[in-house]
């Protein structure tokens, strides 16, 4: 009897495997089978304007592995708050490097962005839209992953519009972080993030901060058990999600309006 090849793509290296299913392991990058996709023509990202609360951001190479536990929890508890959200895993995106179009003199850098050739002006859209921004993010070499900071790079358009006298589009919007790792690192890579934000105007919510490593003494292969049993985590991001919650409940943005002066990097 005939069957069907597939033919499956990593979404963590990019490597092609044709069989029924994915392999157990990625032979080039050793990902799960979770990191594969079934082959298809990648088709831009759309943002349909309907309006929702919370852009939930994966920003992992691996988007379901350990940074996806920490996603997923934030879902549990956005769901049962029945807070609208959406959730986006970053390396199923096309989103280029920034062009840095701000070095070569203050107005090139404009939003809407330049580069409408990738992914990103959809995101750019709906972080405007939203109300609130929740990033999870693993820790790499004691940062965030490149991926993730390509994405925060890509948000100078929005960062600049102050510099050049136009209005604000993101003061008072609210913003949580969740990391998790296997050693250290972590509030470094969440200053690193928030930073970003703060320059947009961002207010990081009240305790709007959960983080967990597991240890260097452990091999890495037992992080993703470690963090999907660990119940401290599970409380912890439950309760960092819920004062993102509160936060936004407050509705900074309109308490801010015509108060709050941006003060351009």
């Amino acid at each position: 009897m005939k069957t069907n090849i597939k033919t499956w793509q990593c979404s963590v290296c990019g490597f092609i495997h044709e069989g029924n299913s994915p392999p157990n392991e990625c032979p080039q990058c050793s990902s799960s089978p979770k990191e594969f996709k079934e082959k298809s023509e990648k088709i831009k990202l759309e943002y349909d304007g309907k309006k929702f609360d919370v852009l939930l951001i994966n920003g992992s190479s691996h988007h379901g592995h350990n940074s996806n536990v920490l996603a997923e929890l934030a879902e549990e508890t956005l769901k049962k708050r029945k807070v609208s959200y959406k959730r986006f895993n970053l390396n199923e995106l096309n989103i280029r490097h920034c062009w840095c179009c701000y070095s070569m003199k203050d107005d090139a850098c404009t939003f809407p962005c330049r580069n409408q050739f990738d992914d990103m002006p959809a995101l750019h859209k709906m972080l405007v839209d939203c109300k609130a921004v929740i990033i999870a993010s693993p820790i790499n070499w004691n940062n965030m992953s490149a991926r993730l900071k390509d994405f925060l790079d890509r948000l100078t358009c929005i960062e600049n519009m102050p510099l050049l006298k136009k209005k604000s589009l993101t003061t008072g919007k609210v913003f949580g972080v969740l990391i998790n790792g296997h050693e250290d690192g972590a509030v470094k890579t969440a200053m690193d993030i928030f930073l970003y934000f703060q320059q947009m105007g961002f207010v990081y919510a009240p305790f709007g901060f959960a983080y967990r490593t597991h240890g260097g003494e452990y091999n890495a292969k037992t992080d993703n058990a470690y963090f999907k049993g660990d119940e401290k985590l599970k409380k912890d991001v439950h309760n960092a999600v819920s004062n993102v919650i509160e936060t936004m409940n407050m509705n900074l943005e309109k308490s801010f309006r015509n108060k709050i002066i941006p003060v351009s990097e």
